[in-house]
């Protein structure tokens, strides 16, 4: 395989999903922490999810002037929604028993723990090269 041809579709190679242990809160039968499934986020869905994070501010000190500034915990919380695989956060049964009605209130709710909440957070985002910057990518792909 040579020149362009290694670049398509056909050669890129899919990440698999991941399993991890969210929350200390949620066990099985033997006391263990339950496993959730996590898929990593596209560049496309990322910036779907930062776009409608966003909202328009006005400049301080120059009327008529606006800027983009992210809810950052929107963000994290919308990222972390579309990320989860398995358990299945648009569940009906899985939300009422929570008492909410949105994939992101469930999370808040089920990840109780600000420390589990951030460490999902923490994993969801480099698991989906959110982490990486350009150098590291370069200094990867030259080993």
């Amino acid at each position: 395989m040579s020149g362009l041809s290694r670049f398509l579709k056909k050669n890129k190679v899919q990440k698999q999903n991941a399993k991890y242990a969210a929350t200390r809160s949620l066990v099985d039968e033997d006391g263990k922490p339950l496993e959730w499934e996590l898929r990593p986020l596209s560049t496309r869905e990322s910036e779907q999810i930062r776009i409608a994070c966003s909202m328009e501010v006005p400049v301080t000190g120059k009327p008529g002037q606006y800027r983009q500034k992210l809810d950052s915990a929107k963000y994290i919380v919308k990222m972390l929604a579309a990320a989860v695989v398995y358990p299945d956060l648009q569940n009906a049964e899985l939300q009422d028993s929570y008492g909410v009605t949105d994939p992101e209130d469930l999370l808040y709710e089920m990840i109780d723990n600000p420390g589990e909440f951030n460490d999902l957070a923490a994993f969801v985002q480099q698991y989906s090269g959110l982490d990486e910057t350009m150098e590291e990518k370069v200094q990867e792909a030259k080993n």
